[in-house]
């Protein structure tokens, strides 16, 4: 799962109450919709944030599918579906669905995004499909009209003291407006409901099978995928792992021990700069300081100039959680770690302020788009795919523990979401197991603080058979494309020809950035 980076203070996103009528039987299993195929009809895409720029080849359109499999001639919503067509040639296959995960991250640019890293041969053999998931962006986009829009605000850190007595209350707050605000028809954007919709999408596009690419919450989805449609599943990639046993309430379970083993990456590479960031010359020094200035910054908030915003704690960590995502981000979270010391210490330079300028200026919004709506829809798919505690005491408990156990997340990872108020959710997860087809490519990082090793592993223990692991030594979240000749050689040798490697394939070579 990703934080996203930026924190910003925003309004409230306006939001009419959606209507609070239950589709029917709603204990009764889904069943697939008894419906025409559905079809699309392929024109210009939506509107672009400020700033932002589209594939040109990339054409768009709108899938309809029911807002409850249960009842599938009841009320429908649309899923919106992009199109990079494949390179004229004779080698076509099929279609390549790319989910970028989130959970709620939209998907429809996605094409664009990706079509850059592949080769010749996997472009010519694949349409490459994008889509934004339901409630998501341009796909009946969800709000709750949250106070405050930033995904970063649903990752509860304690008080500074230890105490999630604040974020009890936040977490109640949350549940209880996305309950007024968008009403119970929110309970069935679900990751089950995602997946039955990629179905449809399949149909649409006249296809009898698809593949897919997913990473981060988008291997789970693909997880959930090909085990309700294990003989519509062609060629699956899923990079940086969801372990499915965990969804969602013990997803977080291995953070801490991933940011101990990824922050030794950055904090290098600080280290390697001791004598113009001063941030100390070994990675156990710039730890030290590190963990010191967090605590100073939750004690002690410091006013960003020229902001609303005051540098939290939280804020420290949560910015360095998100630039720990990637290896080209590592030297610019070492100048943010500076820009913060000057900061707290009220020696803030004019370039340090240009990177606290960087890190905290909010991306332009999206037209059409509620300013909440990843936020939304990042709690309805966490809270509504399964069931989480209610027991204020346990996560009190365990936040207290993973906090002494693991400096560097201070206790966020145990600690209390919305979900512990949300609804019961309106099915059983999906039950992802080693039954189906050898069709799988697994690829994951050693040191990858969103998606841990250790989750990777355990995706590939419930798979089994049906899929083959690819492990990276390297840091970050992304797999694929990040300097090693050994992941990319076999992603591709899959996605063209189907062979995946016949044992765990351990990637060593990956080339220093």
């Amino acid at each position: 799962m990703v934080i996203a980076a930026a924190l910003t203070v925003a309004a409230v996103a306006a939001c009419d109450a959606a209507p609070e009528g239950d589709a029917t039987s709603e204990d009764a299993p889904p069943v697939a919709a008894e419906a025409a195929t559905p079809h699309i009809n392929w024109d210009t895409c939506p509107a672009l944030a400020e700033g932002a720029s589209r594939d040109p080849r990339l054409t768009c359109g709108t899938v309809k599918v029911p807002l409850d499999y249960r009842n599938p001639g009841g009320e429908e919503i649309e899923v919106a579906v992009s199109k990079l067509p494949a390179a004229k040639s004779h080698d076509r296959r099929g279609v390549l669905l790319l989910n970028p995960g989130g959970p709620a991250l939209p998907g429809l640019d996605t094409p664009g995004v990706v079509a850059p890293t592949l080769p010749p041969s996997v472009s010519a053999a694949y349409d490459l499909i994008g889509f934004d998931p339901r409630g998501v962006q341009h796909s009946t986009p969800q709000s709750c009209g949250l106070d405050d829009p930033s995904l970063a605000g649903l990752f509860p850190y304690p008080a500074s003291d230890g105490s999630i007595t604040a974020n009890v209350d936040h977490a109640r707050t949350d549940a209880e407006r996305c309950a007024k605000n968008a009403g119970k028809k929110l309970r069935y954007f679900t990751t089950a409901n995602t997946a039955r919709d990629m179905d449809r999408i399949r149909a649409a596009l006249g296809e009898e099978k698809i593949s897919y690419w997913g990473q981060s919450y988008g291997t789970y989805l693909g997880a959930v995928y090909e085990s309700l449609f294990p003989d519509r599943a062609d060629r699956v990639v899923l990079e940086g792992n969801v372990d499915p046993t965990k969804v969602w309430a013990n997803a977080t379970d291995n953070w801490g021990k991933a940011m101990s083993e990824r922050f030794p990456d950055a904090a290098r590479v600080a280290a390697a700069q001791h004598a113009t960031l001063g941030l100390g010359g070994t990675v156990e020094e710039v730890t030290r300081k590190y963990l010191a200035l967090a605590d100073r910054l939750d004690r002690t908030p410091a006013p960003v100039p020229g902001t609303p915003l005051a540098l939290t704690g939280s804020m420290l960590r949560t910015v360095t959680y998100s630039l720990l995502l990637h290896n080209e981000t590592l030297p610019v979270l070492a100048q943010f770690w500076k820009a913060a010391v000057g900061l707290a210490d009220g020696t803030l330079t004019e370039a340090d302020g240009q990177v606290l300028q960087q890190v905290f200026t909010a991306p332009p919004p999206t037209p059409g788009v509620p300013a909440d709506n990843q936020a939304t829809m990042f709690l309805a798919l966490t809270c509504g795919d399964a069931p989480w505690s209610d027991d204020v005491d346990e996560y009190a408990r365990r936040t207290a523990e993973d906090r002494a156990a693991w400096p560097l997340t201070a206790g966020m990872p145990a600690n209390i979401w919305a979900c512990a108020f949300w609804p019961k959710p309106i099915e059983e997860p999906v039950r992802v197991t080693d039954k189906g087809p050898r069709n799988t490519l697994i690829l994951q990082n050693r040191r990858d603080n969103a998606t841990p090793w250790e989750d990777g592993l355990g995706l590939y223990e419930v798979l089994g058979e049906r899929a083959a692991f690819v492990g990276a030594d390297n840091g970050g979240h992304y797999v694929y494309n990040q300097g090693s000749t050994c992941v990319d050689e076999a992603t591709v040798t899959f996605l063209t020809t189907g062979r995946l490697p016949d044992e765990k394939l351990d990637c060593a070579d990956v080339a220093p950035q």
